[in-house]
């Protein structure tokens, strides 16, 4: 769900925003911008699911949150996130 809200946000800034204010065309910011915050919203109760599952910390929770609105983050956080819980399932299946 990250990477899609990512590459939505980066759909919205670096092409539909651009094409707003230098072409003064503000159709595909009116439907990506809307896209975005729709898909936005399912990721975050996606990451407050998963957050209470695998027991996230105050600022593991505030970095997934705020994935969905810097570009570029949500891909670093995606891959953080998917590291560390392959390691808490892996400890967790041997032990």
């Amino acid at each position: 769900m990250s990477i899609v809200v990512g590459v939505m946000l980066l759909v919205l800034v670096g092409v539909a925003m651009p094409l707003q204010y230098v072409g003064h065309r503000p159709a595909m910011a009116n439907v990506v911008s809307v896209v975005h915050g729709l898909l936005y919203i399912v990721y975050l109760l996606t990451a407050a699911d998963l957050g209470r599952r695998a027991r996230f910390s105050l600022p593991q929770l505030v970095a997934v949150v705020c994935a969905g609105f810097l570009p570029f983050l949500a891909f670093y956080v995606e891959w953080r996130t998917t590291r560390r819980l392959q390691s808490l399932f892996t400890a967790e299946a041997q032990g």
